[in-house]
């Protein structure tokens, strides 16, 4: 939004303010009540400007909004979309024949947007050049040049890589250095050091520089800090995008407490458990296994005793009957 339709919407704001103080005379605002009131107008204004930009990532498509129904009506006119002073895109119609004239970064409108009154600018690609654009519509017709239908402010942020932190480790009594870097991110982030977690680096220990590539505009920042702390302490770095709205931290931990050992230890101390675990479920199962074989084993032989005892009764009895028999004799 231009300087000039702020002022005017923060003029006439304030005049309504005071209009309204001067109509109601039989009630007395009390001065700082009423500037109270003249300050919650004000941020709600300014909440109102916040809401009215539009949030594109660097490298994807973006729409800027623009409804104007009554140039429906208007025959034989050109309009012009355009980023500050610079015409982004010119399109003429004439008898409903619309005629692109210009367009710059392949930024188009609707083909139908005479009849419709939709003119929403869509940009294939976003580029990173300000953190902040405004873009304008005007229409011209023979006669002379509109003010602006429409303003659109665009919000550009891209995000950062995960921040990658080098640790070089000093001698006794000197000066430990980190390096701290991340990169293809926009705008220029905030770069924050923490010592255990809370503490923050003593002042002047931090260098920090930003570099802006030449060709996508994108920022690449590195933090340098040098410190003189034990070898256990724990030292992050955190690379802050409120744009994006987010906060990436890569940390190094001390000799003490590495989280490379720690890990292992609960890695292996894991696999010791299930280890542990898995051989005992096969020695019950053994053990099951081995008792059932016995109760079979000790079921067939019992059988086979019984088998072997009614065998022995059967041929007993056969012995007897026939000691009982008579024998025939010849008479």
């Amino acid at each position: 939004m231009s300087w000039f339709s702020t002022l005017k919407k923060i003029i006439f704001s304030d005049s309504c303010c005071v209009l309204c103080a001067q109509t109601c005379p039989q009630r007395a605002m009390p001065v700082p009540l009423w500037r109270t009131g003249l300050l919650l107008c004000c941020l709600g204004f300014c909440a109102s400007l916040e809401e009215e930009c539009v949030f594109g990532i660097v490298g994807q498509p973006v729409s800027l909004p623009c409804l104007y129904p009554k140039l429906l009506t208007f025959v034989n006119f050109s309009i012009e979309w355009r980023r500050d002073d610079e015409v982004v895109l010119r399109s003429v119609w004439k008898e409903n024949s619309n005629v692109e004239e210009l367009s710059i970064n392949s930024a188009t409108i609707s083909a139908d947007a005479a009849r419709t009154g939709n003119f929403s600018l869509e940009l294939p690609i976003v580029y990173p050049k300000k953190h902040y654009m405004s873009y304008s519509l005007f229409i011209i017709s023979e006669e002379n040049q509109s003010a602006a239908l429409c303003t659109v402010c665009l919000r550009i942020a891209a995000s950062f890589s995960s921040p990658l932190l080098l640790r070089e480790e000093a001698a006794q009594g000197e000066e430990t250095a980190f390096l701290c870097h991340s990169s293809g991110g926009f705008p220029e982030p905030a770069v924050h050091w923490h010592i255990n977690h809370t503490n923050e680096p003593p002042e002047g220990s931090v260098r920090t520089l930003a570099a802006s590539l030449p060709d996508s505009h994108l920022y690449n920042i590195t933090s340098h800090l040098k410190v003189n702390i034990s070898k256990d302490s724990i030292v992050s770095c955190t690379i802050e995008n409120l744009s994006m709205n987010e906060t990436l931290t890569s940390t190094s931990y001390g000799v003490g407490v590495s989280p490379v050992v720690s890990r292992a230890s609960e890695a292996l101390w894991i696999f010791s458990t299930a280890l542990c675990a898995v051989v005992g479920v096969m020695v019950l199962a053994g053990v099951a296994y081995q008792i059932h074989l016995d109760r079979m084993s000790k079921r067939k032989k019992r059988e086979h005793q019984q088998a072997d005892r009614g065998y022995k009764r059967r041929n007993l009895c056969n012995e007897e009957t026939e000691a009982i028999k008579p024998k025939e004799t010849d008479v």
